[in-house]
């Protein structure tokens, strides 16, 4: 069996997948099948995949019909053999030492994932993918990750960029229902690893365009109610997920829950958005209510505390 299962869902986007395509079959690292799951697409993505896998015995094509992200990547689960599982996007494409990287991370520290930084690559300019970028490796067990998360200081929430040993899969797996299969999905492996390796030397690059589909979270004036409401349940539910298992995470856990909601609210009101109002005053409730916890607490931000004047005093 390979030692790594790259996993590639690909949806209506025939122009972009051939790059990623190329780019994963011309990786360093050669120890790997390409399971390409082809998610109902109506336009020549299934074809093309169909093609490289012809020229390239390492490439396999699952047909489905139509269904959520979470789904179909379950769905390259169900057939990935490898002892490690790495997750590519059908619009990005990875440096030729991307599985290399972070196979050698991984076993060269015993670790259950390892992560590497990225850069993102938006109407022609490329810069670093997050804030915090670095050029450091960390070793964490699983409530120094699952802080380094909650934080956002290191990674984030996105599948690409993180291999991980495939027994963790086995108990954790993506959510059948919804649009967003990260928010509710990968904080559980940072939660559940023995060791997290993490180094921040971009091998891989997100490419952002209008077909995102992580447009509405990135592009802040494109929210709308049921994007924010999925968000706010996911939150929850992670809130609670973390306390239960990291009790000494909870605070950061609660904080983290309600950074986000200010960070909306904020965004409705600055860009005036007027299909938000249920999910706006569910927010105001929640942070009016745990005003205290969250005003007076270590973790707050001033502008978070300005922002928290502004809209909810």
């Amino acid at each position: 069996m390979p030692k790594i299962s790259v996993i590639m869902l690909v949806y209506n986007r025939e122009a972009l997948v051939p790059r990623m395509v190329k780019s994963i079959c011309a990786q360093t690292f050669t120890d790997y099948e390409y399971i390409i799951v082809d998610n109902g697409s109506a336009d020549r993505s299934g074809v093309i995949a169909d093609e490289f896998a012809a020229a390239d015995s390492r490439i396999t094509v699952i047909h489905r019909e139509r269904g959520n992200i979470g789904s179909g990547r379950n769905a390259g689960l169900d057939a990935a053999g490898g002892d490690y599982i790495a997750f590519v996007d059908d619009d990005d494409y990875a440096e030729p030492d991307f599985l290399a990287f972070l196979y050698g991370l991984a076993e060269a520290h015993g670790a259950d994932i390892a992560v590497c930084g990225s850069n993102k690559e938006e109407n022609g300019a490329v810069s670093p993918n997050h804030i915090y970028a670095y050029d450091e490796l960390f070793l964490m067990d699983a409530e120094q990750a699952t802080d380094a998360f909650l934080r956002r200081v290191r990674y984030n929430a996105a599948m690409p960029t993180k291999l991980i040993r495939r027994g963790m899969f086995d108990g954790i797996r993506f959510s059948g229902e919804g649009s967003y299969d990260d928010i509710s999905t990968t904080y559980r492996y940072f939660a559940n690893a023995r060791m997290t390796a993490a180094h921040g030397l971009p091998k891989y690059r997100f490419y952002r365009h209008p077909g995102n589909n992580s447009s509405a979270a990135t592009k802040h004036h494109l929210l709308n109610h049921v994007q924010l409401g999925e968000y706010l349940a996911a939150f929850r539910e992670r809130t609670e997920y973390i306390s239960g298992i990291l009790p000494n995470l909870t605070e950061l856990a609660r904080y983290s829950e309600w950074s986000y909601m200010i960070s909306m609210v904020e965004k409705i009101y600055g860009y005036g958005l007027k299909n938000c109002e249920e999910p706006l005053r569910f927010m105001k409730s929640e942070l009016r209510k745990h005003w205290t916890e969250f005003y007076d607490g270590q973790h707050i931000e001033r502008f978070e505390k300005n922002w928290m004047d502004a809209f909810i005093n």
